[in-house]
Order: structure tokens, then sequence, then C-alpha cells
């Protein structure tokens, strides 16, 4: 871990340190440190569908993938494991390691939120962030407790929100073409 006379700032490589537990996230912005447990039932729920609406839109329009958890490193100091991704066949091939994870943004991001102050923090304020900073072109937050979703797109150089949708609206989305879905079938 790089010691900076501000603050630790954590690396790729100080996750190695780490005891390996496989009800623990470990995540990086920033160089900060957020270590997550295995989500609630109902956020892995959404998470599934989620996928499904997206990967069912990807096969029939044959433009991307719907990856449920994939590891981003951005950078040394910004490795993320989103809950959703959805990314175009030609940007995946072109940021795709060795190691099978991705090394730039995808298309579309979505996290799902968790219950208490840091984690919504981490997602509402760190990952917007660094999600702006490094090209995401829309990103998703959801919250299921709220039974809604908060749709942020980006407006040259930022993503700023631009709608805050109920379980009654349907979402769509210009990075995915002719895609429409109920929040309800969502977050429901």
């Amino acid at each position: 871990m790089t010691q900076t006379t501000d603050r630790v700032r954590w690396t790729t490589q100080d996750l190695d340190l780490l005891a390996a537990d496989e009800w623990k996230r470990y995540e990086i912005v920033d160089g900060e440190l957020f270590v997550t447990r295995a989500p609630h039932w109902q956020h892995q729920r959404v998470i599934t569908n989620l996928c499904l609406e997206l990967q069912t839109w990807s096969r029939t329009s044959g433009l991307g993938e719907t990856i449920a958890t994939p590891g981003i490193l951005f950078t040394e100091a910004d490795n993320v494991i989103p809950d959703v991704v959805w990314i175009s066949h030609q940007r995946l091939a072109a940021l795709m390691d060795e190691d099978g994870h991705l090394t730039g943004a995808p298309e579309l991001i979505v996290e799902v939120l968790s219950a208490g102050a840091t984690n919504e923090r981490r997602d509402r304020e760190a990952k917007l962030k660094l999600y702006s900073t490094q090209g995401v072109q829309e990103y998703w937050i959801v919250n299921w407790r709220s039974q809604q979703m908060e749709v942020y797109r980006r407006k040259t150089t930022q993503l700023q929100l631009m709608a805050t949708l109920l379980s009654e609206n349907d979402l769509t989305s210009p990075v995915l073409p002719d895609f429409c879905c109920p929040v309800q079938r969502i977050v429901g």
C-alpha cells in the first residue's frame, strides 16, 4: 500500500496481501479501499433481473454483452466490481486483458444499493465520480428498498442525473436502441 502524507492509498497489488474470503468483496476507488459483505437476497435478485432483461435485449440486438459482477481495472488505484455492466462487442474486444478483466469503461454500469451510509456514499459519490471520469456513458443506481432507479447519462464530460424512475415507469436508454423494460420487472 502506498502512503502519502494525507492518507493511505491502496493499489491492486495490495489486494493480494488480504486474506481470501468468499464472503467479502474488495474494491479500490481513488486509492480508498472498500470492503463489503455478500449482499442481501433481494439485492442479488435485482442483479439477476437486470441481467435477464439486458441479456435478452443483447441477444436480440446482437450489439453486446451483459455480465454480473465483472472486475474492472481502470488503474492501479481504481479497481472495482460493479453489480452489472453492459458492453458493446467492439469495446469488449478492445478492453479485455489476458486475465479476463476489463481495463476501461463499458458503456453502461449498474449498481444496486446496499444498506448503510458507507455503501450509499461509495455508489452515489465515489463510483459516480470514478465512472464519470473514466468515460462510462450511462450509470444506473437501483434502490430495491424504495422501488426506484436513478439514471445518469453523460452530458459532455460528466455523468448527470437525468431521471429518477419509479416502479410504474419504463426504463429506456439511448445507449441501448429499442430497449424498454418496466422498472417493476427489475425491482419487484
